[in-house]
């Protein structure tokens, strides 16, 4: 069962998550007769984690209960305030360019995946992750090119370095839905003298301003997916189907771009890589986002993860 951390009465708590429910770990635990794991800490609940093991037998035992006993167990979705999966992470890594179709219509030359490398990039996580259900906030700034990126993101389970793309996904926690919101025209002083390397950093900083990184609203645990590339991404603006694709289309998929970074840098538990967007963004349509729209990026298996729009 996927499970997700939540705000309620001012105290944030863990659960399952039912779409349109969740379901308290106290809640389960006590409808079941079972142990509850303690604390709202993702990480530990998550393969890996020194607490699964209590989350795994609490599951087998709640799923096992009558159906009017698991449904005594459930808070409505609109009584809680869901919350980031994690909220702190060391590391917000991210992918440019992960799927050819993408690459094509940004422009850029599409290359098989033995004559290239994954390109990574960071967010500042405090500032940029924001919870299902809070808003992408327009920056006054630069207003007019805002975008949309649906992911899939990956979260690290245990201390990881130099693996190989065989033993990767043995070091992943989990997966959750992230949305890459860029700025694709940012212009820091339009009046300036042009320099070399202008160009690269107006897009390094269109990714990093505020509440540009939504995730959510749930973590579908690593133990219960064996293969991460099948799954379907969609991602609608006020009801507009805008992207449409699946996980089988990275060019560098999971396994690969964990045991890539490994490489030169140490993952540790709770970093999350976000894995690339497939095709379907705003910029090659010449849509953007305006105050006032709803995007739900909505990744199989895992959720729906909805953020409006000011």
């Amino acid at each position: 069962m996927r499970i997700c951390r939540f705000e309620r009465s001012g105290t944030t708590e863990a659960g399952f998550y039912a779409d349109d429910a969740v379901i308290p770990f106290a809640a389960a635990a006590e409808a079941a007769g079972a142990d509850a794991p303690i604390g709202h800490d993702l990480i530990s609940l998550l393969p890996g984690g020194a607490q699964r093991d209590v989350v795994v037998r609490l599951q087998a035992a709640f799923e096992g209960l009558p159906e009017n006993r698991r449904a005594a167990a459930l808070v409505p979705i609109g009584d809680v305030a869901l919350r980031v999966p994690v909220p702190t992470p060391s590391k917000l890594m991210l992918l440019a360019g992960n799927y050819s179709k993408h690459v094509a219509e940004s422009g850029g030359q599409v290359e098989v995946r033995e004559n290239t490398f994954p390109y990574v990039f960071m967010k500042p996580p405090l500032t940029t992750l924001t919870h299902p259900g809070d808003p992408i906030r327009i920056p006054a700034v630069s207003p007019d090119h805002v975008d949309w990126e649906i992911e899939l993101g990956v979260i690290i389970g245990r201390e990881c370095k130099d693996v190989s793309e065989a033993d990767a996904l043995h070091y992943v926690a989990g997966y959750t839905v992230v949305n890459d919101i860029s700025d694709r025209k940012y212009r820091p002083n339009p009046g300036r003298v042009q320099r070399p390397r202008d160009a690269f950093f107006d897009w390094m900083h269109g990714k990093w301003h505020d509440t540009f990184c939504p995730m959510g609203p749930c973590v579908l645990p690593a133990d219960e997916l064996a293969d991460p590339q099948t799954l379907p991404l969609k991602l609608t603006v006020s009801g507009s189907v805008e992207q449409d694709a699946s996980t089988a289309e990275m060019d560098f998929p999971v396994a690969a771009v964990v045991s890539f970074i490994s490489q030169w840098v140490t993952l540790h538990p709770g970093d999350v890589i976000s894995t690339g967007t497939p095709d379907g963004v705003g910029s090659a349509k010449g849509k953007f986002l305006k105050p006032g729209d709803v995007v739900e990026a909505s990744i199989g298996g895992i959720g729906v993860l909805r953020n409006p729009v000011q």
